[in-house]
């Protein structure tokens, strides 16, 4: 009954997991880097242990040790996409279909990933994953290959955007706005020019209608009125941010909001700064 219990509590992750995003993101930062070289090394070594002694490796890449590293561990299902292996939270899916408790959307991103001939090699895709360090859904990079009918895999987490690469996206948005204002406005309105970085996206505002003039994830917010904005939790989010640009050309400003990518509230940290009548404000999500 427990482990029953346990499985359901997971079926929301597993929803999510399988949603692979194949298209490929900007480049990896130096950590990233370092991750990504760290996850790819331990599929080679399990790849290379299974075609040694076959489905006898399954145990070993179900239990602690030498194919867990830290966050990354190896698990492997079958091409009808029944879970025979994992040395991480989904231990408790093993001997399930998971393609069974997907909505039907999502089935055909996970049927495609079972279908990779085994010619292809290492391939890669992305999904959003609990955590099991700190319990949070974050993105998630896999890398899987295909060995006769079991596709091994291994995954890292993506790192969250730093207050560093927040004031650098500011900085860029503000240049940027300085010498083309209206090609500007219309790149951040299209997800074009760089304005949209994982979990960073700018938003500027009209300091003297107050209303949001771009919008890098939700384009709905465009033409409405910033200054009624509030957090979830009610606590103002438009009309301190316009009130504190009026006395300093920059400024800093703490709330809660809905993060893009894990599609859950966080405690949202904004830089801000004014140029020319707008508004420009770039924030980092701290979970």
């Amino acid at each position: 009954m427990a482990v029953f219990s346990r499985f359901k509590s997971w079926r929301t992750v597993v929803f999510t997991a399988v949603a692979c995003v194949f298209a490929t993101q900007a480049l990896a930062t130096g950590d990233e880097e370092q991750e990504a070289a760290a996850a790819r090394t331990l599929l080679e070594k399990a790849v290379a242990h299974y075609r040694q002694v076959g489905d006898k490796a399954l145990a070993e890449f179900s239990r602690q040790g030498e194919f867990v590293d830290g966050d990354r561990y190896v698990f492997v299902t079958d091409t009808s996409g029944v879970m025979l292996a994992s040395g991480g939270p989904s231990v408790v899916l093993i001997g399930r279909d998971i393609s069974s408790v997907l909505d039907p959307d999502l089935q055909k991103g996970f049927k495609q990933v079972l279908q990779t001939p085994e010619s292809a090699g290492v391939q890669q895709a992305e999904y959003r994953w609990q955590n099991w360090r700190d319990g949070k859904v974050e993105r998630k990079r896999v890398y899987f290959q295909r060995v006769g009918n079991r596709i091994l895999a291994v995954g890292y987490y993506l790192p969250r955007a730093a207050p560093e690469q927040a004031r650098a996206l500011l900085d860029k948005a503000s240049k940027a706005l300085e010498q083309d204002e209206d090609g500007t406005l219309e790149s951040i309105n299209n997800l074009k020019g760089g304005f949209l970085q994982d979990d960073l996206y700018v938003f500027v505002v009209n300091v003297n209608t107050k209303r949001y003039v771009a919008h890098g994830t939700n384009l709905r917010l465009v033409n409405t009125d910033f200054s009624k904005v509030k957090d979830p939790e009610g606590k103002p989010v438009g009309l301190p941010m316009l009130e504190m640009i009026k006395k300093q050309p920059e400024g800093e400003y703490e709330y809660r909001w809905r993060n893009p990518v894990t599609g859950k509230v966080e405690h949202k940290h904004a830089y801000m700064r004014k140029v020319g009548d707008f508004l420009v404000t770039v924030g980092y999500y701290s979970g």
